[in-house]
């Protein structure tokens, strides 16, 4: 975040990755869908991008990249932001993503240190996506699955960013690779605190866990869970699949959002009335103990 007055900041962010989806143009959604979040998740709203772009022309030709374009422009434009342009090298691996800049005031700017004891942690999304995509990978997802991911995957946290801002609340991050818990304890450490969460009420994607049972876990909530995991206790006897999840390695996750207790289910509501149906109030933050520990899952 950049002030450039006393009533306008930016906000600049780049994010790009090889693909989690077979159809090009999926794929173009859902990468402009993540670049997206990190401005919605600070409460800004997006006015230009610029595409990324890494691509073996030679061996994929230009119909794979016209689509992934195609993709990125249209949630584009469904953020209200203008394509201004990008860059584009020759690369032995696809890549693709979007740098956005984006404008918001510098009083109402949603940082992820800002939570206090007694406010209620609200997520927006559910989580899984890695599982789900590793699962794609290796044959054993279902055709259902995996479109209810990318769906998941490529839908804006636009409304959910709307009525966070509205409803005033305290802090917020999306949830993308480091994990539900990984962003969590970002959010923990930054504000001081400790979170906890109720393993039972994060919604999931369907098939997630059975995927994780059976073994569908990526590189990067493996990481998660051997970087993250000294700092989380399990107040509760959970699966080691049904820890993995809360681990799992998102793309274009939702957003966690801590809000005072007295105003989470009008969130939550307000939510829903914009169409975020999986929104849910999923734990709540308590004083930190000074032990170490950043998250409590019961």
């Amino acid at each position: 975040m950049f002030r450039i007055s006393d009533d306008v900041a930016i906000v600049q962010t780049v994010d790009f990755f090889t693909p989690v989806a077979d159809d090009p143009r999926d794929f173009g959604r859902i990468a402009a869908a993540n670049a997206l979040s990190d401005v919605y998740a600070m409460g800004g709203v997006p006015i230009t991008a610029l595409n990324v772009v890494g691509y073996p022309m030679k061996e994929l030709g230009p119909d794979p990249l016209r689509e992934i374009l195609a993709g990125e422009l249209e949630k584009i434009h469904e953020a209200g932001a203008c394509l201004v342009g990008g860059h584009t090298v020759e690369d032995a691996e696809l890549k693709y993503g979007v740098s956005v800049t984006g404008t918001v005031h510098p009083e109402r700017i949603v940082r992820n240190s800002g939570a206090r004891p007694g406010d209620r942690l609200v997520l927006s999304k559910p989580i899984g996506t890695g599982a789900v995509a590793t699962a794609l990978k290796r044959g054993e997802a279902s055709a259902e699955a995996v479109q209810t991911s990318i769906e998941c995957m490529a839908t804006l946290n636009k409304d959910a960013a709307l009525a966070m801002v509205e409803a005033g609340a305290s802090a917020a991050t999306d949830v993308t690779g480091f994990g539900l818990l990984g962003h969590a304890l970002e959010m923990a450490g930054g504000s001081g605190v400790r979170l906890v969460i109720e393993a039972a009420r994060v919604p999931t994607l369907p098939g997630a866990l059975s995927y994780l049972e059976a073994g569908c876990v990526c590189g990067g909530t493996k990481r998660n869970a051997g970087h993250y995991g000294p700092s989380v206790s399990f107040e509760r006897d959970l699966s080691e699949a049904e820890r993995m999840l809360l681990f799992d390695a998102q793309t274009s996750g939702g957003l966690l959002v801590a809000i005072a207790a007295e105003r989470a289910d009008a969130l939550v509501t307000a939510m829903q009335d914009r169409g975020v149906g999986a929104a849910a109030i999923v734990g709540e933050v308590l004083d930190d103990a000074g032990d170490g520990i950043g998250i409590e899952i019961r």
